[in-house]
């Protein structure tokens, strides 16, 4: 007789710089194959989490979700589960809470929307250098702005998605997106209904290219309507990225 298992949704944080990325890959290390070792271990069970998205090598998340199922459903009422799985997974990924959800619930498509931010830092600062994009030079911010509202007003964005890609489909609802100036520092908050891979990199670097002046708004424009990877310009590094918020529907929490 088939086991009747529990889904569960993790939500975690971790600094990708020492990650290829999310999602498992051969002899490489991953975010989620050492999620997977650390709950199989704990929960003494077979565990295999499907990842809300699948970041970058060297992308960062500050929340991240992951649902996986278990023969277990008590696991709430362990108030140790956190701790005995923090204390096996490495510094650079923390678990922050477990929820009980409906049993065909799915951590990436159930998501209402994603939030990120792209951090850069306009002074040479050794303290985050691993978690920012360091330029220096006046920049406009204005016409920054200008561009987001502009992004708004678009939703293919096959020229900011990464080549060869299987995505089926590159149209996306962009529900904000702005340039906050704090002096130092500069960050690019943006939150989506979905998000194609290298989207968020790549809208970056162009617009800074518009910051500076190599391009200007009727041109982003163009790179838009053009559906071509090739004509927006270079990404901006991953150590800036970070996954700062999943939206899900109450409703589909236990």
């Amino acid at each position: 007789m088939i086991p009747v298992k529990t889904r569960y949704f993790l939500f975690l944080s971790y600094k990708g710089t020492n990650f290829h990325g999310w999602q498992i890959q051969p002899a490489s290390v991953t975010v989620q194959k050492t999620l997977d070792t650390a709950l199989s271990l704990v929960l003494n069970e077979e565990i295999n989490t499907i990842g809300a998205g699948r970041t970058d090598s060297g992308v960062h998340a500050l929340v991240f979700c992951a649902h996986f199922d278990s023969i277990k459903a008590d696991l709430l009422s362990d108030k140790k589960i956190l701790f005995k799985l923090n204390r096996l997974l490495p510094p650079d990924i923390a678990v922050k809470s477990l929820r009980m959800v409906l049993p065909d619930v799915n951590a990436r498509y159930n998501a209402i929307s994603r939030t990120y931010e792209y951090y850069i830092s306009r002074t040479k600062d050794p303290f985050s250098e691993s978690s920012s994009w360091f330029i220096y030079g006046d920049i406009d911010i204005a016409i920054m702005n200008d561009a987001c509202r502009l992004l708004m007003r678009h939703s293919d964005f096959t020229s900011f998605s990464r080549l060869h890609s299987d995505t089926k489909t590159n149209i996306c609802k962009i529900y904000s997106a702005n340039w906050i100036d704090k002096g130092d520092k500069l960050i690019f908050r943006i939150t989506a209904d979905r998000f194609l891979r290298n989207m968020v990199r790549a809208i970056v670097g162009t617009m800074i290219d518009l910051g500076f002046g190599k391009i200007d708004l009727a041109t982003l424009e163009e790179i838009i309507l053009a559906k071509d990877r090739c004509r927006a310009g270079k990404s901006a590094p991953a150590k800036g990225l970070f996954l700062t918020d999943i939206e899900y529907p109450e409703e589909i929490f236990i």
